[in-house]
């Protein structure tokens, strides 16, 4: 399992040097921003022959739900060194489908080498949150240059945080192409067909 993580930076460079040099921000800009953190995880199962037992699909599918796949997501299928094969591609793209999600094409870097005859099929998961917040460092009521209180954009910024459905879409936002007038209607769906008793 690894860790990356990413600062999102919103023009909040003003801010960052203005408290680096004066120890006062003075800006409209909050030096307090989303660090998005992504966390690997990966399980590792028997391709031979080009394709997944009905044993290794079902632990696999059973791998799926503790984890809990959700949207944000990302799911990839990493072969080493062996060919790509349809037929895994298939099964763990049907199993995926399942929670709503697809299969990306590139996986990513993974520890550990992946053994002949075996796939590395790696859930990515994306979190955000600000953990410079809260932060009351500043105790002088006295603001002779009229700069921002030390908590200054914590409540906004932590609450972004923990409201994104896609902390990925921090890091590099979301093409307007993406979007199109059916892509709320998946989530209404779905909500309306557990609370009617669907599946």
């Amino acid at each position: 399992m690894t860790k990356t993580k990413f600062l999102m930076i919103a023009t909040a460079s003003l801010a960052l040097s203005a408290c680096g040099t004066m120890g006062t921000n003075t800006s409209m800009y909050s030096v307090h921003q989303p660090v998005v953190e992504r966390t690997n995880y990966a399980i590792d199962v028997n391709a031979n022959g080009g394709s997944l037992s009905v044993a290794e699909t079902q632990r696999m599918a059973e791998w799926f739900d503790a984890m809990q796949l959700r949207y944000g997501d990302r799911v990839a299928i990493d072969y080493g060194t062996d060919y790509p094969s349809l037929a895994v591609q298939q099964t763990v793209s049907k199993l995926v489908a399942g929670h709503g999600l697809i299969v990306g094409d590139t996986a990513p870097v993974t520890p550990g080498a992946i053994g002949a005859g075996t796939v590395r099929v790696v859930v990515t998961r994306s979190s955000a949150s600000v953990p410079s917040c809260p932060d009351w460092s500043t105790t002088d009521d006295r603001n002779y240059n009229s700069s921002n209180h030390s908590n200054y954009g914590c409540s906004t910024n932590s609450n972004l945080a923990a409201m994104i459905a896609d902390p990925e879409d921090l890091v590099r936002g979301r093409k307007d192409t993406a979007l199109d007038n059916n892509s709320g209607k998946a989530a209404v769906n779905a909500h309306r067909a557990k609370t009617t008793g669907g599946n």
